[in-house]
């Protein structure tokens, strides 16, 4: 998995600073704007986000590239409505230089397993390219292709989405991969936006577990960028 921050908001978290300010300012913009300093803006972000006031946070944008990841984390990250997407198209790319696949560790530390796994898509590779060499167009012969099959993705969420992103996949209960891909940008979006993403992470650490079924272990980020 490669995960990377391509761009973001220039100054986030003035930005939302300036947008929280502003709601209660009979001042001009460029005069509020003007005014703040570092210290301005972390006691004015720390008391919007303890407030859970997140409106001014959708104003700081972050967009990520995304590499080596499963057609079942993009079915998962797809969920997340309130940001914008795009996808590697398996009708429009032919992967005549051969397929990459995702295999689950579970699968991994099982020998026996493992070889009937790798034999498997080694059939469905061999296939797919049998059917684009007949004539076949690749958005027919995508349909044999297996959600273990790698994608790239590039997509943006704003800061405020971003926080109920990692509320819900860093969370111990969530699938492994997309908590992988979760931890990687928590862990980059907090380099440039500390302020904005402080506690951010699964519900546990701030209020306590919101899942009918807890795992009952502290949580940790399972990833480094």
């Amino acid at each position: 998995m490669k995960v990377k921050l391509l761009q973001f908001t220039r100054e986030p978290e003035k930005v939302c600073a300036l947008a929280a300010r502003l709601c209660y300012s009979s001042t001009t913009i460029d005069e509020l704007s003007e005014s703040f300093d570092k210290e301005k803006i972390e006691k004015l972000l720390s008391k919007v986000i303890s407030s859970g006031h997140y409106s001014v946070l959708e104003h700081a944008s972050f967009t990520f590239g995304v590499e080596g990841v499963s057609r079942v984390l993009l079915a998962q990250l797809t969920r997340h409505r309130v940001a914008s997407f795009s996808v590697q198209s398996q009708r429009y790319v032919k992967f005549k230089d051969g397929l990459e696949f995702i295999v689950p560790e579970s699968i991994k530390k099982n020998t026996n397993l493992l070889k009937k796994y790798n034999d498997f898509l080694s059939h469905v590779e061999k296939l797919y390219k049998e059917f684009l060499d007949a004539g076949v167009l690749a958005e027919d012969a995508r349909f044999i292709l297996p959600n273990a099959s790698t994608t790239k993705i590039l997509f943006s969420m704003n800061a405020r989405e971003l926080r109920h992103f990692f509320s819900l996949r860093t969370c111990n209960r969530a699938q492994w991969e997309i908590q992988e891909l979760a931890c990687y940008m928590l862990n980059l979006v907090k380099k440039e936006a500390p302020l904005l993403f402080n506690n951010a992470g699964p519900s546990c650490i701030r209020e306590g577990c919101h899942e009918t079924f807890a795992c009952g272990k502290p949580w940790q980020k399972t990833a480094d960028s």
